[in-house]
């Protein structure tokens, strides 16, 4: 409830902010967007590519941007500065949700050990709720892609998110000791890994969010989005898992591809 609790508490502050912005007479657009996820966690090997391909999800969420190129108060273009032609901020809600196994060379049908069935026996789920805002930089000119001046413009963003996440853990291993899929049990999870490496309980942290993307202008009101998203959180227990093997270097991150409608409100 506490991470709820603090979402809502920034997505006031998120509220009040655009309530100023609106006093000031800046427009509005909205949109969707959606796509597939690749999320690199502590499963498998890091390097491995069957791991990185292999555990892969989807994410959706709605955005609010705030354009600084016009005025929606007397629909006119707003004062000619490089930061207002050049410049939006984002907002968004999003949800992503990925199933977590352990692929690559260790789990391969060759391995037939108890740690090789340990690992094969372990999956999970990663799900995450975002909220944050992201400044985006367009090298073109905004005012020129919305006078049909150009029909692509591309764009680059970085931000930050405060993310509420809620794994899931499963196993199937069965022990001996008629204790199959009790994930409180280490005995069922890889030998190696130290005791509490495996933790399923939600919580909460920030995540540094980069992006690279293209608009393409539909029509006068609307474009279609298309965003390639870096996000790296500041926290490893995001897949619920966190082991001290010598490959789990980096804390849980994400690559996101997607695709989205962006509509004009004013």
């Amino acid at each position: 409830m506490l991470d709820f609790k603090r979402l809502a508490l920034i997505f006031c502050v998120f509220a009040l902010s655009q309530t100023a912005y609106s006093q000031l007479g800046f427009s509005h657009e909205i949109g969707v967007i959606a796509g597939p996820v690749q999320f690199r966690s502590d499963f498998g090997s890091r390097d491995d590519e069957k791991t990185n391909f292999g555990n892969s999800g989807i994410g959706i969420g709605l955005v609010h941007y705030i354009n600084f190129s016009y005025r929606a108060d007397c629909n006119c273009y707003t004062t000619d500065t490089y930061f207002n032609d050049h410049f939006k901020l984002r907002n968004e809600i999003s949800w992503n949700k990925t199933k977590l196994e352990h692929l690559g060379r260790w789990t391969q049908p060759d391995r037939t050990s108890d740690n090789a069935d340990r690992l094969r026996g372990h999956t999970g789920y990663a799900r995450n709720l975002d909220i944050g805002t992201q400044l985006e930089f367009f090298p073109l000119s905004i005012r020129s892609f919305q006078a049909y001046g150009y029909r692509i413009a591309p764009y680059v963003s970085l931000g930050v998110h405060y993310t509420s996440f809620n794994p899931e853990v499963i196993t199937t291993y069965d022990n001996g000791t008629n204790d199959v899929g009790n994930i409180g049990d280490p005995n069922n999870f890889y030998s190696i890994w130290a005791p509490g490496s495996v933790d399923p309980a939600p919580g909460s942290t920030w995540s540094m969010v980069t992006s690279a993307g293209i608009r393409y202008k539909v029509g006068k009101l609307s474009d279609i989005v298309v965003d390639l998203r870096w996000q790296y959180y500041f926290d490893d227990w995001v897949d619920g898992l966190n082991h001290d093997l010598v490959y789990n270097k980096n804390n849980d991150w994400l690559v996101w591809l997607n695709v989205g409608y962006i509509y004009y409100l004013n």
